[in-house]
């Protein structure tokens, strides 16, 4: 941590992503005094720490892009990324796999390899060209991965592990094309249902809730209804359904991780919406 001069008698500096300030005996104080907020080494860190905020974000999205693309990364891209610590705290505990299987639980990255911690509890190096983060909806051994991870303390910051996962039933109807279990969830604004979906990173378009993933590398998009009038409007929410080249999908054919995906966006949206409240 670096202390920064204002002028003022007071000295500034960036820690856990707030900025802090010490009087001139070096004594740390509760809170910025209001007059070297007006200096310019003030507008400088806050400057720099809203960069931070926003690079420390994208480093977040671009792992779950990782994640929901099912898409080897290269571990010489990850030995890079390594040192920044953003993306370092993203990255750290999350399972990586080979062609060979699961590794373990990444702890380190260099262009000599991956430190992982195994499924022994031993920590090994994995030389790899690349490697998948793979979402859990893939693991068929999650239930097994959740406790050694609790066994060992591990906490990842990114909801690799311990993500909500939805399995697809078995006995679909061959002709489905579309689920209805969070229709007719009401808002009492259409703002509110969009803005519900946002806040979790969903997108929003043509009054559709939408979750971009891919399958085998293929591109497929869950889509959910929840309106298209005027955002002050009221809104109820509609079908679920799955597209692949702007044709939808039989529900039959929409791989684990874009029905887990797809079920989670509808599930959390639906939940926000307004619920009467009985009488006594």
């Amino acid at each position: 941590m670096h202390w920064t001069p204002t002028g003022t008698g007071y000295e500034l500096a960036i820690r856990d992503g707030v900025i802090v300030a010490r009087n001139a005996k070096g004594k740390e104080l509760g809170s910025v005094p209001s007059a070297v907020k007006k200096t310019a080494a003030w507008e400088e860190l806050d400057s720099a720490l809203s960069f931070l905020h926003q690079h420390d974000a994208e480093a977040g999205a671009e792992v779950e892009r990782w994640l929901l693309r099912s898409l080897p990364v290269p571990s010489k891209v990850l030995a890079e990324v390594w040192e920044d610590e953003a993306w370092r705290s993203w990255l750290t505990d999350l399972v990586v796999a080979t062609d060979d299987g699961i590794s373990g639980f990444l702890r380190s990255a260099a262009p000599a390899g991956l430190g992982v911690v195994d499924l022994d509890g031993e920590s090994v190096t994995v030389v790899a060209e690349r490697v998948l983060l793979p979402h859990p909806a893939l693991l068929s051994d999650l239930g097994d991965l959740r406790e050694f991870a609790v066994e060992l303390g591990i906490k990842q910051r990114f909801d690799q592990l311990f993500r909500e996962v939805h399995v697809k039933p078995a006995d679909l109807d061959p002709r489905a094309r579309e689920l209805n279990d969070w229709a007719g969830g009401d808002f009492d604004q259409l703002r509110f249902a969009a803005g519900r979906a946002s806040s979790a990173g969903f997108k929003v378009s043509g009054g559709y809730a939408t979750c971009l993933c891919f399958e085998d590398g293929a591109a497929i998009t869950a889509r959910y209804w929840i309106g298209a009038d005027y955002p002050e409007c009221e809104t109820t929410t509609g079908e679920l359904h799955w597209l692949r080249d702007e044709h939808v999908v039989p529900l039959a054919e929409v791989g684990p991780l874009a029905w887990s995906e797809g079920i989670r966006m509808a599930a959390h949206i639906y939940a926000g919406r307004k619920v009467a409240k009985e009488d006594e």
